[in-house]
């Protein structure tokens, strides 16, 4: 039994290190589409099944696959990563000065099996100016990330305060992971 991580976030692969997972990385070719007719954290999670039931069927039966995508919701709209550098700008100003939520869902695949859930918590941003979100643009941080920002990153300079799992914001839930995990039968710890 291999543990693969169906994703090509570095910021993943680093948190699932940390807390010792020995894991290899296949990317899926699922395509996220943030327009479908469903709840915010019902589409992280079906984006993250989606991409760990992709990977299993390339896989070996044995084989854990662990899913996941991330999203943000400001006043019921869906962010997900900016397609260019406009998009980004456009994102970051209406993220300002408000609360918005972070949902990350989660899926693990096992044998033809699949066990999922999600966490959502809530960030602040400060008021950004036009001259901090231009600064920060001129980084590059924001193109890969969903909601423009990355709060392990430069990006926790714009953040005024966070309610709830500080991981999540990064990309993985890593208590909601081993509780998903354990589920499945597969403990982290």
């Amino acid at each position: 039994m291999g543990i693969i991580l169906a994703s090509a976030s570095p910021r993943r692969q680093e948190l699932l290190r940390q807390v010792g997972c020995n894991f290899t990385v296949r990317i899926s070719d699922v395509v996220e589409d943030n327009h479908q007719d469903l709840l915010p954290q019902e589409l992280a999670v079906f984006h993250a099944k989606a991409k760990a039931v992709d990977i299993s069927l390339k896989s070996s039966v044995d084989d854990v696959i662990i899913g996941a995508d991330t999203i943000v919701v400001l006043d019921g709209k869906v962010y997900g990563k900016p397609i260019d550098i406009d998009d980004a700008r456009c994102i970051l100003t209406h993220l300002s000065g408000k609360e918005h939520q972070v949902i990350t869902g989660i899926a693990v695949v096992k044998a033809g099996k699949a066990w999922t859930d999600f966490v959502v918590t809530t960030v602040k941003f400060g008021n950004l100016t036009s001259e901090t979100i231009e600064k920060y643009l001129a980084t590059g941080e924001p193109l890969d990330k969903a909601g423009a920002y990355g709060i392990q990153g430069i990006g926790v300079l714009l953040v005024e305060e966070i309610k709830g799992c500080y991981n999540n914001v990064v990309g993985l839930p890593l208590y909601k992971l081993s509780d998903v995990l354990m589920k499945a039968g597969v403990p982290l710890l």
